[in-house]
């Protein structure tokens, strides 16, 4: 995102940045007109706070990779549940490493399998990439800020 240079500037002239986690602000404001997500839903946290996001924002935009399909997040997939990765993190690793405090309950309740955004909530628009090219964020944002849905196919490669 930061790759855009002096489109950024341009850019924030257009937008105001409402939410973010440089931005102060406990709770997702309504009426945002474009939120652009990374990440995947990997714990209950983020699956509440992406429904959230969904129902009040009109462009939801998942921005990334992991967003778009998982990606690393979700290599943790393959160990099934979520207790076999949190027996392994959270409770041997503190036995191999002792003296390390463990608290439990820290750890926000994981789900049993890490999914993309379009599998809990409606995407609008997905800008794959890690991280996406800032050609394609500038035209999507830029695009999406104006009210109108962005023809990516031009900017989209793959391979």
């Amino acid at each position: 995102f930061l790759d855009l240079d002096e489109r950024l500037e341009a850019l924030l002239s257009a937008a105001d940045l409402v939410y973010s986690p440089i931005v102060d602000v406990k709770r997702y404001p309504l009426g945002v007109d474009v939120a652009l997500v990374e990440g995947a839903i990997a714990n209950e946290e983020h699956l509440a706070t992406v429904r959230e996001v969904r129902a009040r924002s009109r462009f939801l935009v998942a921005f990334g990779d992991c967003a778009v399909t998982g990606n690393v997040t979700a290599l943790r997939n393959v160990l099934g549940r979520a207790e076999p990765v949190l027996q392994r993190a959270y409770v041997e690793n503190v036995t191999l490493a002792p003296g390390v405090p463990h608290e439990p309950g820290i750890v926000p309740r994981l789900l049993d399998r890490v999914r993309p955004l379009r599998e809990v909530v409606q995407v609008d628009l997905h800008l794959p990439g890690c991280p996406p090219a800032p050609d394609l964020i500038h035209h999507a944002v830029t695009e999406l800020v104006a009210g109108r849905m962005p023809d990516l196919g031009a900017l989209l490669r793959f391979g």
